[in-house]
């Protein structure tokens, strides 16, 4: 039986057109649901290219960096690991006021690195609700020329994104409640709007560890833990929660949709537990953060939603990989790492640490690899194979 290689080529196509996923063509910024922070303010942590090596073997894929330091670009360099790299508060204003010193910080801070698979840009950190009102002014002008300097050297799926603090929020319990502050809201919807317009995520940085030390006697550590509680219940949507990232997280949606940004997706940037505190942080201890964090992992491998976007499969960046001797504040600051400074594990979740380079995975690590991504070249490839079968 002979068949025209044109009506080959056109079949095929249309196969892998037909059962590949919408949207599979666009980069996507983040992969799967686990993320992790690499944070650098320390003096005896190791050096970058160890640190690729513990990240691969405990298949962490998704990494974020707090500036765009070029030792660690050039060890992330043809790993496969998915880096978001910082824009530091301190370059906002200038970044704002002046495109072309926008154009050339991308052009030597990503574009110089090819074969870094950086997937995003993230403006700033916590700039809106914080203390310097000149840069919550300067945030969106930004954003606008670090994402067009990206358009003009061409450098596709590279996501531009900024991380919010929940000072941004006037209130966040119940969830429904959440509202923009006054004041921040006047900064935060235009910014959105470019957002929408880019589709980029908005991105929050929740801590129930902060929360629960903020009102210890009202709030049941469990509940913060994701261990089994009665949780609360939100008389105005109608809908139960059983852990506080959760309802951190819808608090997020329903301020969003407030603001009229009812499909904007929320990711959270940081999320951790502090393994060692001052006299006055009782709860930061390794037993509550290896809870959190282990937890943390079991909830994100279910890949699901929050109750009130139960389809929106949550994504969460950890903080941090390492804890940080040099950074200031209380003692909980410097210890959120999930490894020591020597590279060995804080506590055990189903990571090995550097002990070795090939780590064993874990049940756990093994749960986070999804079937999207690869699903369609699986049904491709069969649907190849089929078609050569019928062609013999």
């Amino acid at each position: 039986m002979r068949i025209s290689r044109l009506f080959l080529f056109r079949f095929s196509l249309w196969l892998l057109l037909f059962f590949t996923p919408k949207g599979h063509w666009a980069v996507k910024a983040f992969t799967g649901t686990y993320g992790i922070n690499y944070g650098r303010i320390a003096d005896n942590i190791p050096t970058p290219d160890k640190v690729v090596t513990l990240l691969r073997a405990s298949k962490i894929k998704n990494v974020r960096i707090y500036d765009a330091d070029h030792s660690v670009l050039n060890a992330f360099s043809g790993t496969g690991l998915e880096l978001v790299v910082g824009l530091p508060n301190g370059f906002v204003k200038e970044m704002s006021t002046n495109a072309d010193h926008a154009l050339t910080w991308v052009k030597e801070n990503v574009q110089a690195f090819p074969k870094t698979n950086i997937v995003g840009i993230a403006i700033g950190n916590e700039i809106l609700g914080g203390s310097d009102v000149d840069l919550w002014a300067a945030l969106l002008g930004a954003a606008k020329n670090i994402y067009n300097a990206t358009k003009e050297l061409q450098l596709k799926g590279v996501q531009i994104t900024t991380a919010h603090s929940q000072a941004v929020f006037a209130d966040s319990y119940p969830p429904s409640s959440c509202i923009f502050k006054e004041g921040v809201d006047q900064y935060m919807k235009p910014l959105l709007e470019f957002f929408s317009q880019i589709g980029s995520p908005f991105c929050l940085n929740a801590y129930p560890f902060l929360a629960y030390m903020g009102s210890p006697d009202t709030i049941d550590i469990n509940y913060a833990l994701f261990q089994s509680t009665d949780g609360i219940d939100d008389k105005k949507s109608k809908l139960h929660y059983d852990n506080m990232l959760d309802a951190q997280v819808d608090a997020a949606y329903y301020a969003l949709e407030d603001a009229g940004f009812k499909k904007m997706e929320v990711i959270i940037t940081e999320t951790g537990w502090a393994s060692r505190g001052d006299d006055n942080e009782a709860a930061a201890t390794v037993d509550n953060a290896r809870t959190y964090n282990f937890n943390l992992r079991k909830r994100l491998a279910k890949k699901k939603g929050t109750p009130l976007r139960p389809k929106m499969v949550l994504k969460v960046y950890v903080f941090a990989v390492f804890n940080e001797n040099s950074k200031p504040g209380p003692t909980s600051e410097r210890n959120f790492g999930l490894f020591k400074a020597d590279g060995s594990i804080s506590y055990d979740i189903g990571y090995s640490g550097l002990k070795s380079s090939s780590a064993p995975s874990t049940v756990l690590s093994l749960k986070e690899v999804s079937t999207e991504g690869r699903s369609w070249i699986y049904t491709f490839a069969a649907c190849a194979s089929a078609l050569l079968l019928f062609l013999r």
